[in-house]
């Protein structure tokens, strides 16, 4: 499939994939023109684009560039640190572990890590983790200048320092770090090759699903192709890595286990992912990463009106109505309202995916067939981020015929 960059005619064969999915080219040209025009007027640097309805890609734009200097463009498999989207593989086979019987919704934390005492924390569940609603505050680093690439170190960072402060299951707070952190560890603990978060992450879903630039780390191969992370303040701490210098040195090393923001990948291979998803959780190759039955039930609203701590603050500060979490198990949800939300307001309600810091995105329409990837350089605040990428997302849903 040839990349569009955007700037010139669509190419004939994205043209004739999209007629024969059921969009409309002109539609999908308006979206790139909007991304162009975020481009040139400064809100952000550059940004890669996937659209695939029935598993055909239908867009495929690369546009702008990876830094304020233009430097290098953003080209078709160019490699973002994603963030949160971190979190959608440890959730995705913290689901697997519960369909093997390693580990249930119900399994309370502090059975598998019998440190993370004290109540009311002790009576927090996988499900309470997956949901975000265990009972803890929304805490980004529990420990000031703390090195972030050691699951260990950030272990005993939560359990010393982050304590329940409501009864778990009364209260959405997202989690920016420890939910990730406690669910990497139940998952290294209960694997019976007492395999690593990284290596887990890769032989359970990246090589399986044909995921060759995505891993915790920038590796060598990916290196030339990574779009170095422009914050541009909107991150409120430093990301230390012991093996590479700098604020964000996390997001340059070789590797991380940073199960909560630590990995990189491309737009491809979060179409690979997010299409394992729509096809019911058998990859195009073959591979059954989760079930049918499960995906179902985790693209399900947990979390009813409940509203996302974190979330609230954005939409009080910007001026708009505060919106419900929408929390399925480890996924965001569009949900049955209107509001305010990166997951578009044209989208089904059963519209499922998850996002990273203010510059990436994905997610799949069960009803339209339809899946959205946007990773892009130069991270918005958390308003213009939502309002951006709500945008997209609709007139993504309107080019479908």
């Amino acid at each position: 499939m040839e990349v569009w960059a955007g700037d010139q005619m669509m190419p004939a064969v994205l043209e004739q994939a999209a007629v024969a999915a059921g969009m409309s080219p002109a539609r999908l040209a308006a979206l790139a023109e909007s991304v162009l025009h975020d481009i040139s007027s400064g809100l952000y640097f550059g940004a890669s684009v996937k659209i695939a309805r029935h598993g055909e890609l239908v867009l495929d734009l690369a546009a702008g560039h990876a830094d304020a200097q233009a430097s290098h463009p953003i080209v078709e498999n160019s490699v973002f640190s994603i963030f949160s989207i971190t979190k959608t593989f440890v959730n995705a086979l913290t689901l697997r572990w519960v369909e093997l019987g390693r580990l249930a919704l119900t399994s309370k934390v502090v059975e598998v890590i019998p440190e993370f005492a004290g109540p009311p924390r002790d009576r927090s569940t996988v499900y309470h983790l997956l949901t975000h609603t265990a009972g803890m505050p929304g805490v980004w680093e529990p420990a000031p200048a703390l090195y972030l690439d050691k699951l260990d170190d950030a272990l005993r960072a939560v359990v010393a320092n982050i304590h329940g402060v409501v009864e778990p299951g009364t209260r959405c707070d997202y989690s920016p770090m420890a939910n990730h952190t406690l669910l990497a560890a139940m998952l290294c603990r209960t694997d019976p090759e007492s395999r690593d978060i990284g290596t887990l992450l890769d032989e359970e879903i990246f090589q399986p699903l044909g995921m060759a630039d995505t891993a915790m780390g920038i590796k060598s191969w990916m290196r030339d192709r990574h779009v170095i992370p422009d914050t541009r303040g909107t991150v409120p701490i430093k990301s230390l890595s012991r093996t590479t210098p700098g604020d964000f040195g996390l997001h340059l090393a070789e590797s991380n286990e940073s199960a909560w923001a630590g990995a990189a990948s491309t737009s491809g291979d979060l179409v690979l992912f997010a299409d394992t998803l729509r096809r019911g959780g058998t990859s195009v190759n073959g591979y059954d990463l989760i079930s049918p039955a499960t995906i179902k039930r985790a693209r399900t609203v947990w979390t009813g009106e409940m509203p996302n701590e974190l979330y609230q603050t954005v939409a009080l500060r910007a001026g708009y109505d505060v919106p419900p979490a929408y929390l399925g198990l480890g996924f965001n949800v569009r949900g049955p309202r209107i509001v305010n939300t990166q997951l578009g307001t044209l989208t089904s309600p059963e519209t499922f995916g998850n996002y990273g810091a203010g510059s990436a995105l994905y997610w799949v329409d069960p009803e339209l067939d339809l899946v959205f990837v946007g990773l892009t350089a130069g991270l918005l605040s958390q308003a213009q981020n939502i309002a951006r990428f709500q945008r997209l997302s609709d007139m993504a849903v309107a080019a479908v015929t």
